[in-house]
């Protein structure tokens, strides 16, 4: 008689527990899971917290709603499959700001991360180069080609498109620099169409054809209640044991599967399973693989990937004269210790509130400059609140509340063939150690929706290596 499965999840944040769920769905009866979770919290970036009161996001705001391929997005999926459809809620105010030459001026519309489909809608903003999206007969990016999104941009639509458009956009989700971020993994779609496409401006246009959005359909949603709810939804779906803080120090092959090291130098537990599922940033996942014989190149490939460290800076205000803008994009150009800022009150209208406090979120720090998150928490919040006021021109009121959420080392830099090296990784995974798979934003991207395709993903091929599903 088969024994079940024992499969060890290392990391509780999204991916992980979303592969538990999908272990739950699809191995058979009886598959025993545990998930590993270093720190005492679940769920990662993704945590719900208070502030004055109310509740507010300390991590991640929103997720996509649709697939960049078109359909919903896995984020979607996953909270209709855990019940929590009915109480996605959407924003009240969908459009943002630049904050350039001293004053905020509306995104322009019709761009892809930036990245404008129709030049005239763009040159109040970043005037574009003359004449440079020449057909030149033949695609702009060979079929396994790479590039940084700044070197494509600046090539084709010139510096003023990538510093003013371009990196601001990149620099609010990534934390890092459009020069030295992949095509291929932060805008996927547009890196399909270049390889078909001639100029920029046609591949911008049949990415955004590809994945037509109806009139009115909402880009993002989050839920009501705050994404800790996720969260626990899916740590209770996912039906796994659950280890917070655990530790797991050591991967090592036996002759049936693995054995974990798991806890303190002095008194460490040893765990077998028959799977592994990394579900951890790229450098611890680097430090478990060195420990397999035959996985040390694997292990170095990983450890190269680089990540920024952010803080975001959550102030309550008593009743300010906000813009009736979701939030702003500062482009690194401009000099301010703000990258970007939500309007949480203004954007969610599920968050107004009773006392007529007003929630306003900046996002500090970029790759690179990590020496500016080096002060106090009090000096943070001053400089926020001082390049907020000068960035809405009128001195906004002191804060009756604030809160800091450091995250180091929190965003992936993925440089130019980022993800031939996750599948060269892969590869030598599937051919030498089927059982152990490796998941999260360290190896396929950032956002919520890419997290859970990534942990289900890994989850599948874990459950075809051991025989198969129920």
């Amino acid at each position: 008689m088969r024994q079940p499965w024992r499969v060890a999840i290392v990391g509780g944040g999204i991916t992980g527990l979303a592969a538990a769920v999908r272990l739950a769905d699809r191995a058979p009866a009886g598959t025993e899971v545990t998930v590993y979770e270093q720190s005492g919290v679940l769920g990662g970036k993704l945590r719900t917290g208070e502030l004055a009161g109310g509740p507010v996001e300390f991590g991640a705001e929103s997720f996509l709603m649709r697939d960049p391929a078109g359909g919903e997005s896995a984020a979607v999926t996953l909270v209709r499959r855990l019940g929590l459809a009915g109480d996605i809620v959407h924003p009240s105010v969908g459009q943002a700001a630049l904050a350039v030459d001293g004053g905020l001026r509306p995104i322009p519309g019709g761009t892809l991360v930036g990245v404008p489909g129709d030049l005239a809608k763009v040159a109040a903003v970043a005037e574009p180069a003359a004449d440079a999206d020449r057909d030149e007969g033949r695609p702009l990016l060979a079929p396994d080609a790479d590039v940084s999104v700044g070197a494509l941009v600046r090539a084709r639509f010139g510096d003023a498109v990538a510093d003013r458009l371009v990196d601001p956009m990149l620099g609010g989700v990534y934390a890092g620099r459009a020069d030295g971020l992949s095509l291929a993994t932060t805008m996927p779609a547009l890196a399909r169409a270049a390889r078909v496409e001639h100029t920029l401006l046609g591949a911008v246009r049949a990415a955004q054809a590809a994945a037509p959005r109806a009139p009115g359909e909402p880009v993002f949603g989050t839920l009501a209640g705050g994404l800790s709810r996720l969260v626990e939804a899916a740590a209770t779906a996912g039906g796994a044991t659950i280890r917070r803080t655990a530790a797991v120090r050591e991967l090592t092959r036996t002759a049936t599967g693995w054995r974990l090291t798991v806890g303190p130098t002095r008194d460490p537990e040893l765990v077998d399973a028959d799977a592994v599922l990394l579900a951890v940033p790229s450098r611890p996942a680097a430090r478990l693989l060195a420990g397999v014989a035959d996985l040390a190149g694997a292990a170095a490939t990983v450890g190269e990937l680089d990540y920024a460290s952010v803080a975001l800076v959550t102030l309550a205000l008593p009743r300010p004269e906000l813009p009736a803008l979701s939030g702003f994009l500062v482009p690194a150009t401009e000099g301010l210790l703000v990258k970007a800022s939500t309007f949480f009150t203004t954007k969610w209208g599920h968050l107004a509130r009773p006392d007529g406090l007003a929630l306003v979120r900046a996002s500090v720090g970029r790759y690179g400059e990590e020496a500016s998150l080096q002060v106090t928490d009090e000096d943070l919040v001053e400089a926020v609140h001082r390049e907020l006021s000068k960035v809405l021109g009128t001195p906004l009121p002191a804060p009756v509340a604030s809160h800091v959420q450091r995250w180091g080392g929190a965003l992936p830099q993925y440089t130019p063939g980022h993800l031939d090296r996750v599948a060269a990784v892969r590869a030598a995974l599937r051919g030498a150690h089927p059982t152990l798979a490796l998941a999260g934003a360290g190896y396929d991207g950032v956002g919520i929706p890419v997290c859970v395709r990534s942990g289900a993903t890994a989850a599948e091929e874990i459950i075809t290596a051991l025989g198969g599903s129920a």
